[in-house]
């Protein structure tokens, strides 16, 4: 009796970077490094401490209800400084009001895009936004030099976020490079796909004409690289 070979199935190379995101720890937001998320508590409160956090300084202020609660730290604000947020604050470094209120051209972050969210926009360390002209709505220009148009009861600290100066130290060597990115649960370094192996990418290799970089919206993960469902590719003349 002859005994019939049967034909594996081999899967040569490794998953691509596309497929390994989906479950790997690796790739999870670090959460739980964060101290916590920062909020605006309407009324009068007390700066008790100044605390390192992932991407900015947090200030620890003391509502004058009792409650402790975060805030994103500003420039020249230290502890034992008093924070107003609310319509009745005053314009000072640090207080917190309605973007109707600011002046235009003051230095203003951590706006809101609707009342009450407690804050989306220019969050970051070192930048801030300013008011570009009022009406029933005001215009706020960000650090990215785009436009938003926002409700006037949107509220916005006063001043610029603290730690400016952070991402112009340079990392010097990849290996510091490599920890920074690992503690925020980014790949680092990324390889890119035309300087690997075909086992590796659907655009490794160098003995093939070329592989369009467009792929079907329902290709299956691995060969679901590269623009996805693109209308057109190039250069628009």
């Amino acid at each position: 009796m002859v005994q019939k070979e049967t034909v594996g199935v081999f899967c040569m190379g490794k998953r691509i970077r596309a497929q390994r995101k989906g479950s790997n720890k690796r790739y999870r937001s670090p959460s739980h490094r964060r101290i916590g998320k920062p909020k605006y508590l309407k009324g009068k409160g007390i700066v008790i401490d100044i605390i390192h956090n992932i991407g900015k300084p947090l200030m620890k202020v003391r509502h004058e209800s009792g409650e402790n609660f975060l805030m994103i730290a500003p420039e020249n604000v230290s502890v034992g400084d008093i924070v107003e947020i609310g319509e009745n604050a005053t314009m000072r470094e640090g207080n917190v009001l309605p973007i109707g209120r600011i002046p235009e051209g003051v230095p203003i972050f951590n706006i809101e895009k609707i009342p009450g969210d407690n804050g989306t926009y220019i969050r970051s360390s070192g930048t801030f936004g300013f008011i570009e002209s009022k009406g029933k709505k005001c215009i706020v220009r960000l650090p990215s030099k785009k436009t938003v148009e926002l409700n006037v009861n949107c509220l916005a600290t006063v001043g610029i976020v603290a730690g400016g100066g952070r991402t112009d130290k340079p990392f010097v060597k990849a290996g510091i490079k490599y920890k920074v990115m690992r503690s925020k649960g980014k790949l680092y370094p990324i390889v890119s796909g035309v300087s690997m192996n075909p086992v590796d990418h659907p655009f490794g290799g160098k003995t093939k004409p070329g592989i369009p970089k467009t792929v079907p919206r329902n290709a299956p993960p691995g060969a679901k690289v590269g623009s996805i469902a693109a209308r057109r590719t190039g250069k628009k003349r």
